[in-house]
């Protein structure tokens, strides 16, 4: 049964963060209930540098969930709210401070710090969608940690290029300067990794985790294919086709 606390996290992720809702739901129900606090909290920190125009309010909103998250790393109590409470009962200490990574990561947005290249592009993905991925894998069991970073790397880029097209709707260009060679290898260098990290055999907690980055293969041939389409928001598949590619990789 899933509990009140689990219901509450998993609506947080299906209002906000519905590809990893979806794959979430494709899961076991035993998964369920380890995924939705870790995507719930992930979801919390990425949203807090932009809850605030003052960078001072955004940091004191991100200091707010390094706190917690060090609570649950130290094995004391933990503060009572309807994330970390639920977050405190599937992450050990390790989770925990591997998440407070992601927290670190998302200072530059609270600072409002541009990307000033592209390997800032490159480590912010991995310090995010890589840290991500592998705190999850981990949760439910998986111990191939690169192959749950490599994806979640490349997972963690092909969403930042779908949130480019709001980005710039509010006058604020994310992608940092970045030659024809340069794009080509960023989008090249992630399309193989979410190749790679999709091949293979899979343990069974590896290949529940791992459904998250399931768009990722995809979006990323489209970038490379057509760059222009980052801005203009054509990475997106039709939903038909977003719904029988989670299909597929539950099943294959």
């Amino acid at each position: 049964m899933i509990t009140q606390a689990i219901a509450a996290c998993a609506q947080l992720v299906e209002k906000g963060d519905p590809d990893r809702f979806a794959a979430t739901m494709a899961a076991p129900v035993a998964a369920r209930r380890v995924l939705f606090p870790i995507y719930a909290c992930n979801l919390e920190i990425a949203r807090a540098p932009w809850m605030s125009a003052e960078p001072l309010i955004a940091e004191m909103r991100l200091q707010w969930w390094h706190d917690a998250l060090e609570e649950i790393a130290s094995g004391g109590p933990v503060r009572r709210h309807e994330v970390a409470t639920p977050l405190a009962d599937v992450l050990d200490p390790t989770g925990a401070r591997l998440l407070m990574g992601c927290v670190a990561a998302r200072r530059r947005e609270a600072q409002r710090l541009p990307m000033a290249g592209v390997d800032d592009l490159r480590d912010y993905v991995a310090d995010t969608g890589g840290t991500l991925m592998w705190v999850a894998v981990r949760a439910l069991g998986g111990t191939d940690e690169v192959r749950a970073r490599d994806l979640g790397r490349a997972s963690g880029l092909a969403n930042y290029f779908l949130g480019v097209p709001r980005f710039l709707a509010h006058g604020t260009n994310p992608l940092p300067e970045m030659t024809t060679d340069q794009f080509n290898a960023l989008v090249s260098d992630h399309l193989a990794l979410a190749r790679r990290a999709g091949g293979g055999r899979p343990s069974a907690p590896q290949r529940i985790a791992q459904l998250a980055g399931w768009r990722a293969a995809g979006i990323l041939s489209r970038a490379l294919r057509d760059p222009a389409g980052i801005p203009e928001g054509r990475l997106a598949e039709p939903e038909a086709l977003r719904r029988l590619a989670l299909l597929r990789a539950r099943y294959f």
